[in-house]
């Protein structure tokens, strides 16, 4: 086929259940788009059996697969870490050789993104990258995502400060586009289970109140566990029924899981799950009073169904925040409190008709719109941002 009437072919990675559930709805405007060429690489925790083997997700959905790229080390520490980078960069290097995109999509902040932004980079193909522009003070996202951010040449931010955030770093006004977050399409375009089909779906009897907890282990402390002593110690001592999802697979996650468990095995009313698909969990976000813990699903997607959510500790320091987010530090006593303020009735009606700050559900056209849209020429090369007179500066 002439390269000039050929589909445009974008690439997209993918690493983990939780980068999946906000690209669906953009793979799927891109997979039914008539001038786009979609491939899917998939790396990391999505071809592990530990955490769910969630490649066979993607499977069933049918987005086309160009590539396995096996690399997740069974670590529970941050040289693991560091070595899936590692690893992963020699994985991908061989399989955009064998199926180079014109363009790759990035998402957010995982630290295994590193890998494709370095090898897209070292074989000039340019990076859109979706979610720059925010802030999370409390892990090495905070790093990877600004990384990234300079490393890609189109961006879609999820809100308008994160807009001008990476216009402040120095990248092309052009360039930069407020799409809203795509995870928040689900809320809008996806089929959500009612209460009767997720407690099908899930095998429970959801109870009031009940609490969704999602904890992560905080990637920018030297014992990234430092502050679950605090959730922990206040999880056992409620009477809420509580429903926990996997940690991420960061150094520590291992002896979360553990933790998790060991709890969940004493205390009544308490459940854990592996992964959960996008469509469940969304559903879940519906129908549970609260949600408790330090995942960024808490900053932006709960907003979206008015969830009350005690958000614990550092890991989401400096993220956009709206109304539903009770911020404590990782102290039982102070947890605990949070709790009965998050499930009270006075709380709860204080968030009526309450806006989210990261969109409305339409970012999957934006994006794809300008992905199709956007010259290539010329596109790896960026203008250098003019320097302040050196009479401004401190």
């Amino acid at each position: 086929m002439n390269d000039e009437i050929r589909p445009r072919r974008i690439g997209v990675i993918t690493t983990s259940r939780a980068d999946y559930s906000h690209l669906y709805w953009p793979l799927r405007e891109l997979a039914t788009h008539p001038g786009i060429e979609l491939g899917v690489w998939v790396m990391g925790a999505h071809l592990s059996p530990e955490f769910g083997s969630t490649v066979r997700e993607i499977e069933s959905d049918g987005f086309p697969i160009h590539g396995r790229i096996e690399c997740l080390f069974s670590s529970d520490t941050d040289t693991g870490m560091a070595k899936t980078i590692g690893v992963a960069i020699l994985g991908l290097a061989d399989a955009l050789s064998a199926n180079r995109p014109d363009l790759l999509l990035l998402i957010a902040d995982r630290y295994e993104i590193l890998a494709p932004a370095s090898v897209a980079c070292a074989m000039r193909i340019p990076i859109a990258h979706i979610e720059g522009g925010e802030i999370s003070q409390g892990a090495i996202d905070d790093a990877v995502r600004n990384a990234i951010t300079k490393l890609a040449h189109v961006h879609f931010t999820s809100t308008e400060t994160a807009r001008r955030r990476v216009i402040a770093m120095g990248e092309e006004p052009w360039r930069v586009h407020h799409a809203g977050a795509p995870s928040l399409d689900h809320i809008k375009r996806s089929m959500l289970l009612d209460r009767a089909a997720l407690e099908a779906r899930l095998g429970i009897s959801l109870m009031h109140p009940a609490l969704l907890a999602a904890w992560h282990p905080v990637t920018i402390l030297n014992d990234t566990n430092a502050e679950a002593d605090s959730l922990f110690s206040a999880l056992a001592r409620v009477t809420d029924q509580l429903i926990f999802v996997y940690p991420n697979s960061d150094a520590g996650s291992r002896a979360l899981i553990d933790r998790t468990r060991a709890l969940a095995a004493v205390r009544p009313h308490t459940r854990v799950f592996v992964n959960l698909d996008a469509i469940t969990y969304w559903s879940l976000l519906g129908q549970v009073d609260a949600m408790v813990g330090n995942s960024s699903s808490g900053i932006m997607e709960a907003a979206s169904f008015a969830l009350p959510v005690v958000n614990v500790g550092m890991r989401q320091q400096g993220r956009e925040r709206a109304r539903n987010i009770i911020d404590t530090p990782a102290d039982s006593a102070m947890i605990l409190a949070a709790l009965v303020r998050a499930t009270s009735l006075e709380f709860k009606q204080s968030l009526v008709g309450m806006a989210n700050p990261y969109g409305d559900g339409t970012a999957a056209k934006t994006i794809v719109r300008v992905l199709a849209e956007v010259p290539l020429e010329h596109l790896l090369i960026k203008q250098p941002t003019p320097l302040p007179n050196e009479a401004d500066l401190p």
